[in-house]
């Protein structure tokens, strides 16, 4: 595991190169996305890169994380309309080739992403550490399925909407094993909130409790962190 501890800026332009150079080397690459505020510094670097230098993702296919149950896909607040707003209709990828997570057919998604093969996913985490939404206690053999969302991810997330109330108490979500099937994971974390997790991950031992620390087994994992989400780690 390669652990980068750096500013907010420095590591938004570091995975945007990392993620361009896949693109520029690997045309028809897979690429693993997150949501919420954490990659939004990433996908506006994309963007910035798109109009500079053009980078191709017309033949580029993606697999988001996760997405909110009793949410219309185009409700302000949904995964589908993160992505569009914050990277999809800035770049000229085919929406055909962006995929998310179903509640009708959880299960076709793991196969997808089986048949796919994802070369690169990219990772938030949460404060109680989960990945996507898979939440403490998920099977580390868990694939694509739909969970009820832990109180700590509800109150994290509250600041998205207009208040705690309208937050969606369900998701569907990558399962733990298919985010694993990845070739390569970036796992970003900024702020104090995230340091526990992080120093699960780094200091800690696989555990259920905290399913980031799955990413334990992963053979090529980096972990990008601003001094906060370090300030825990031995």
């Amino acid at each position: 595991m390669k652990i980068v501890i750096d500013e907010i800026h420095d590591i938004n332009v570091m995975v945007c190169k990392e993620i361009t150079k896949l693109v520029n080397n690997t045309p028809d690459a897979v690429l693993g996305l997150a949501t919420g505020s954490t990659p939004l510094g990433v996908y506006q670097n994309l963007i910035d890169d798109y109009k500079e230098n053009k980078t191709d993702y017309s033949g580029v296919k993606t697999f988001n994380l996760d997405e909110y149950v009793g949410l219309d896909i185009d409700h302000e607040q949904s995964y589908h309309t993160y992505m569009r707003k914050n990277l999809f209709d800035h770049i000229n990828i085919d929406l055909n080739n962006t995929f998310f997570p179903s509640l009708e057919n959880p299960s076709a998604y793991s196969e997808l992403i089986k048949e796919h093969n994802i070369d690169l996913q990219i990772l938030g985490v949460g404060s109680n550490g989960h990945i996507g939404f898979n939440e403490p206690y998920t099977s580390f053999d868990q694939e694509t399925s739909y969970v009820t969302l832990a109180e700590s991810t509800i109150n994290d997330n509250k600041r998205f909407f207009n208040s705690i109330d309208d937050v969606p108490k369900g998701a569907i979500t990558m399962g733990l094993k298919d985010i694993m099937s990845a070739k390569r994971i970036i796992l970003i974390a900024f702020g104090k909130n995230k340091a526990q997790a992080i120093k699960q991950l780094i200091n800690g031992v696989e555990d259920e409790a905290w399913p980031v620390t799955i990413l334990k087994r992963h053979p090529y994992v980096t972990v990008y962190l601003d001094k906060d989400a370090a300030s825990l780690l031995e």
